[in-house]
């Protein structure tokens, strides 16, 4: 394998070639496996577990797994990124980090799934979420290396749909193997890792000679975790634009398996059922939605209007949560958030990728800083939700309220961004 020519700047990144549907596919089918892997524990198996481990503490034990976890994915996913922007291996430069990542990662659930304590699942999941974030950090700076400004739209919108089919897949698979704990971890991790390691090993990856890695003092330890926003300040308001929504989506990814057994009144052996329905018609909607999407946003070149419609919708979606009587307005609160966060998401990845501060150099640390984002509301929403509910006798409704009202912010954040149409 022959490394690759680096860019005399960072706008020359725009002049590759246009990437094939071969390579968008694996690309898509590795960064579903991931979610696939990371989010299925947090719908369904933690959650399962925890409750089987601890239940008369399942709620708060649930909110410490997940929220430290956050806590360390908040630190890896940047740190990986860095990491991967300044490595030399023969191999390339995000091709270890795929493949390392991805083992660590199923070794890790292997330990939540044979726990016998809620000390182990916490220590499982914090290790879970520094493997797979090292993952996620590696995927989504080939964005940036690999594929040109004027299809990033396109190949946004069909990573778009990859986190909610790692959503349903993951539901699905869990609720057909619900009779063994073991399955329900491992079933989506080996999936993950086989096609994690498909993608790696066909990727060809961009290469850094050992003598052209960027010093790395202390100044750029503090660096990894911070763009100023006074400099770049479109990359601030698109990041506080995808914490808000994101932050409305945790609520909600959280806490559907306690809202259907405590608001609407179902058992807990059809928990996985239940969720693997809400999240399949949730999926159908945002396939629906996203890919088309991304193309009409290539094609109009804009893109802070389908992210101002995308929040709308998504907090319209929790909105009915909220107010749902029954299961069936549940779900159709579930196809209402799959339009909005469709829409969204479609356009949201290539609209940062065209406001990084550094689009070549530190492609992988700034989307890292970027994908804190994604990390920093799984922690948030675990320590903010339990005195939402204890100020409201348990109430699941309002709890689901205020996370509508907050994605409804994140289309009034990403207004101020000037630099993207």
């Amino acid at each position: 394998m022959h490394a690759q020519e680096q860019p005399a700047s960072p706008a020359a990144v725009d002049e590759n070639a246009r990437v094939g549907w071969g390579f968008i596919a694996l690309l898509a089918f590795a960064y579903t496996g991931t979610w696939l892997a990371l989010l299925t524990p947090v719908l369904v198996s933690i959650a399962l577990k925890v409750r089987q481990l601890a239940p008369e503490t399942a709620a708060s034990s649930l909110s410490l797994v997940l929220g430290l976890g956050a806590f360390f994915a908040l630190v890896g996913n940047p740190l990986f990124g860095r990491l991967s922007d300044r490595t030399t291996s023969r191999f390339g430069m995000r091709r270890p980090w795929l493949i390392g990542g991805v083992i660590c990662g199923a070794l890790a659930l292997l330990m939540i799934a044979t726990a016998t304590s809620i000390g182990m699942v916490l220590v499982g999941w914090c290790l879970s979420q520094l493997a797979f974030n090292a993952v996620l950090a590696a995927i989504i700076a080939v964005l940036p290396d690999h594929v040109p400004t004027e299809q990033r739209g396109t190949v946004a919108g069909v990573m778009g749909i990859c986190l909610p089919l790692g959503q349903v897949s993951g539901t699905f698979l869990v609720q057909s193997v619900a009779g063994s704990t073991l399955l329900m971890f491992m079933v989506p991790a080996s999936i993950c890792v086989v096609l994690v390691l498909i993608f790696a090993l066909s990727l060809r990856d961009r290469h850094l000679e050992p003598g052209k890695a960027s010093p790395f003092g202390w100044r750029d330890a503090v660096a990894i975790y911070w763009v100023n926003p006074r400099q770049h300040p479109d990359f601030a308001w698109t990041w506080l634009s995808r914490l808000l929504l994101v932050l409305g989506t945790a609520f909600l990814n959280t806490y559907q398996p306690f809202y259907l057994i405590d608001k609407l009144g179902h058992p807990s052996e059809q928990i996985p059922k239940l969720i693997f329905q809400g999240i399949l018609v949730q999926t159908v909607a945002i396939v629906a939605v996203s890919v088309l999407g991304g193309r009409l946003s290539d094609a109009v070149g804009r893109r802070k209007i389908f992210v101002v419609i995308g929040g709308v919708v998504y907090a319209l979606g929790l909105w009915i949560i909220a107010a749902a009587p029954d299961y069936g307005t549940f779900l159709l609160g579930m196809t209402t958030t799959g339009i909005g966060h469709g829409v969204y998401f479609a356009v949201d990845l290539a609209l940062v990728t065209d406001v990084l501060p550094n689009r070549w150099r530190d492609a992988a640390k700034d989307l890292g800083i970027f994908n804190v984002a994604n990390a920093l509301p799984q922690a948030i929403a675990p320590a903010v939700a339990p005195f939402i509910l204890a100020t409201t006798d348990g109430n699941y409704g309002w709890l689901f309220a205020i996370a509508g009202s907050v994605a409804m912010l994140a289309s009034v954040t990403i207004l101020p961004a000037k630099s993207v149409r």
